[in-house]
């Protein structure tokens, strides 16, 4: 009975963020915020920041879209603060600082990363990233996204050029990164062509054709212009720490300094190096785990894996998997998808406008030569559909798109999402998921391991006390991880602040969440309920779901 009326209680307290309130002026602030968002978000390399366009839209990061997005968000902002009385309920006022934080994420990219005047990989990724994602869905390729391709690719030209006008304190290592990276694109546009054949008519083919050469041209270009001013360029890549602040407290809303966070991943590294090395020692002589002996071997495993997981998850009575979501499986790459892989991460989750699909998870032949995450699903698929696709991100995602209220469907920043996704790994394995593979439970810790020390590589290259080849000395030696990869985190890392900090950070939020709701709740904590109000939350900061969660726990104790 007792376990009824606190469920019945946290239940009303999610309808009450949904209903219309006298925080409405909040809400409608929201809505036309992620409206304008759809149209002015930055693309990135992440998977967990996707946001569905307006159809027919096209990057603009003109010197005039800068402006205005500059003057949009300062009328946003004020806004905002007009507001600051309106919320009464506790839910309202999380909706209230959940706008606060979206606002503030637009001004950490736009004034202190500002990756649009220092980052001259910025333009390429806005030029391409969309092309990426407009192919990320399963083929078929039907002819409105082979338009929205050609659309994309004749867009690149402008784009590019507006990088040549708007980068005005580039940023030596960066400007190395980008011109490194140019040297891929005639082949990965050339052959994303020839792997659409299939797909388009003898127009499309020939207007994209027309497309990519005048695209190839402007690239050539823009590799000229970097040339020609990187002499004399500031080495300095960190955003320093005022700016670091600033994230920290206004946009994931941390309540930790970078001290801090130095010791909280130091701390868990030693414990996850630990652990590791004790499972090691306990298998020992246990043979390795192969590789998948073929790609349809792979993905044959990967798929009923994901059954076998959604099922766990229901008998040892630890998450509601809605009926209506969608699952997570695998393919090979589309012949028009391989060459541009490099681009992202090639998982497609699906999106608001398409809860209820499948979501794909591309990958490459199994091979010894592989890159960590990839070389870890040939041996085991389990791990990256924990952490990428059930329970994890692609569930969390579909949960969170269903959310009552509309202000919580959203993306505010990835430290809930990762670190949600990052829990679940060891929530799995804590829950017995791999008790029958010794050594995918050394692949377990291996993972946490790489997020804890991501945290160091994180506030570091923030604050200036490592170069982007340190933190890849760094990754390489300590995880350790293959070089290409630990290269790839170390330049993603410095260019995105933040987000190498929120796998293990937020995962330590959400251990501090669940224990004081159980010392809060006593014998009325309800694990299963707990993850479920965790998982429909997802997109919103650790710290604001903690605030409302225990708001309600103190009604249920009254």
């Amino acid at each position: 009975m007792l376990l009824t009326l606190l469920r019945l209680i946290l239940v009303c307290g999610l309808l009450a963020a949904a209903t219309a309130t006298p925080a409405q002026p909040v809400q409608d602030l929201g809505a036309e915020f992620w409206q304008w968002r759809a149209r002015t978000q930055p693309n990135t390399s992440d998977d967990i920041p996707r946001i569905v366009r307006p159809d027919g839209w096209t990057p603009d990061w003109s010197a005039e879209a800068v402006r205005a997005r500059q003057a949009q968000i300062a009328t946003f902002e004020a806004r905002w603060r007009a507001l600051g009385e309106t919320p009464q309920s506790v839910s309202e006022r999380i909706d209230y600082r959940l706008v606060g934080s979206a606002l503030a994420r637009v001004r950490w990219e736009l004034d202190h990363v500002a990756a649009w005047r220092r980052q001259p990989q910025f333009y390429v990724d806005q030029a391409l990233i969309p092309i990426f994602e407009a192919l990320l869905p399963p083929p078929p390729v039907e002819r409105a996204r082979i338009e929205t391709v050609i659309r994309l690719l004749e867009r690149i030209p402008a784009t590019l050029a507006a990088g040549e006008a708007n980068l005005d304190d580039m940023r030596g290592p960066f400007v190395d990164v980008a011109i490194s990276g140019l040297s891929r694109i005639p082949d990965s546009l050339n052959g994303m062509a020839a792997g659409l054949q299939s797909f388009v008519t003898r127009s499309q083919d020939r207007r994209m054709r027309t497309a990519i050469a005048r695209a190839l041209a402007a690239f050539d270009g823009y590799r000229t212009f970097l040339n020609s001013r990187r002499q004399g360029l500031s080495q300095e890549t960190a955003v320093g720490r005022d700016s670091y602040r600033f994230f920290l407290e206004r946009v994931a809303l941390y309540p930790y300094t970078p001290e801090q966070l130095l010791i909280m991943g130091r701390q868990e590294w030693a414990r996850t190096v630990q652990f590791q090395e004790l499972e090691g020692n306990r298998n020992r002589g246990a043979p390795e785990l192969p590789i998948g002996p073929s790609i349809e071997a792979v993905i044959a495993r990967l798929d009923a894996d994901e059954l076998r997981v959604r099922a766990f998850l229901g008998t040892h009575n630890l998450l509601t998997v809605p009926d209506w979501a969608g699952h997570y499986n695998a393919m090979a790459f589309p012949a028009y998808l391989a060459p541009i892989g490099w681009l992202g991460r090639t998982f497609d989750l699906t999106s608001q406008a398409r809860v209820g699909q499948n979501a794909t998870v591309y990958l490459p032949e199994p091979s010894p030569s592989l890159g960590f995450f990839n070389l870890s699903i040939t041996r085991d698929p389990r791990p990256i559909i924990v952490h990428e696709g059930v329970p994890g991100h692609f569930l969390q995602l579909t949960m969170s798109w269903r959310h009552p209220n509309p202000l919580r469907r959203h993306y505010y920043d990835s430290a809930a999402n990762e670190g949600t996704g990052f829990y679940a790994e060891e929530m799995m394995l804590q829950a017995g998921l791999f008790d029958d593979s010794p050594r995918t439970r050394e692949i377990i810790y291996s993972f946490a391991r790489l997020r804890a020390l991501r945290v160091e590589v994180d506030v570091k290259l923030a604050l200036g006390a490592f170069t982007i080849g340190q933190a890849a000395d760094y990754l390489e030696a300590a995880v350790p991880m293959d070089r290409a990869t630990a290269e790839e985190e170390a330049v993603f890392f410095a260019a995105a602040p933040g987000q190498a900090i929120s796998y293990q950070i937020g995962k330590l939020q959400t251990l501090d969440f669940l224990a004081e709701a159980r010392t809060r709740l006593g014998d009325r904590f309800n694990l299963r309920h707990f993850h479920d109000y965790l998982w429909q939350n997802g997109n919103m900061p650790i710290a604001l779901q903690k605030e409302e969660y225990l708001s309600m726990a103190a009604g249920a104790n009254r």
